[in-house]
């Protein structure tokens, strides 16, 4: 490195032609000079520096503080190498999804699929519906019955039975099932026919009082399309009112 030029204190200002009061005398120092080398050329030197403390630095004879100091060691590098689990930065929230498995989804229900439909409750057939015989036996004549108690009638006999009809003329025929009422001993009775074992068809009614038989023959509900429980009691208690041999009469 060449040496700088000392300036001269009687050097005018360009701009004003007259001594520089500012300038000072500056000289390089005897270590630089010695120590500096003449070449342009990057060169090492024994200069002390930052990363390279002089002997006498190290020497306790020459530094007392320098007894207490302890020389780097591979050891303590090598501990400041060691990378423990605490040092590795934790995975992001993008890379534990990534590692993570998919979850399984449901598969999507197909266009066309809809929800079972509830299942409706299956109605419970009427009593019109049953055979015709279990109609009569375990409807009709205990529904009649009871119909009888309402008006105060308690020693009423009701039978169903397949009978001759008991009428002149016909009890050459063939046999019908009938359902025969009677009380006050016998002295009342009627009877309701069913020739064609239906109650939806063809019916017939007839009286007779004081142990005789009966002289007619009567058609019988013959405008009802449907006949229901209920119907064929009131038309049979209606029938035997109009004789006038219930209670209330």
């Amino acid at each position: 490195m060449a040496e700088k030029s000392n300036p001269d204190p009687n050097t005018k200002d360009p701009t004003s032609g007259s001594p520089n009061p500012e300038a000072g005398e500056s000289r390089t120092p005897d270590d630089s000079k010695e120590h500096a080398p003449s070449t342009d050329e990057a060169v090492a030197t024994d200069f002390p520096s930052a990363n390279a403390p002089s002997p006498e630095a190290l020497n306790p004879d020459t530094n007392p503080n320098a007894a207490g100091e302890k020389p780097t060691t591979d050891t303590a590098v090598e501990d400041t190498n060691t990378q423990t689990d605490a040092d590795v930065p934790a995975a992001s929230a993008e890379q534990q999804a990534e590692d993570k498995p998919a979850a399984k989804k449901p598969a999507a229900k197909a266009a066309g699929d809809k929800p079972a439909a509830k299942a409706k409750k299956e109605k419970a057939p009427a009593v019109e519906d049953k055979p015709f015989q279990e109609f009569i036996e375990q409807d009709y004549v205990p529904a009649l019955k009871k119909a009888f108690a309402k008006e105060g009638i308690e020693d009423v006999k009701v039978n169903f039975v397949k009978d001759k009809i008991q009428i002149a003329g016909l009890s050459q025929g063939d046999d019908c099932w009938q359902v025969a009422g009677s009380w006050k001993d016998g002295q009342r009775k009627f009877n309701v026919y069913f020739p064609d074992e239906d109650i939806s068809k063809q019916k017939a009614f007839s009286w007779a009082t004081n142990g005789a038989k009966p002289s007619t023959l009567e058609s019988f509900m013959i405008d009802e399309r449907r006949v229901t429980l209920d119907l064929i009691v009131f038309y049979t208690m209606q029938r035997l009112n109009a004789q006038k041999w219930l209670a209330r009469n």
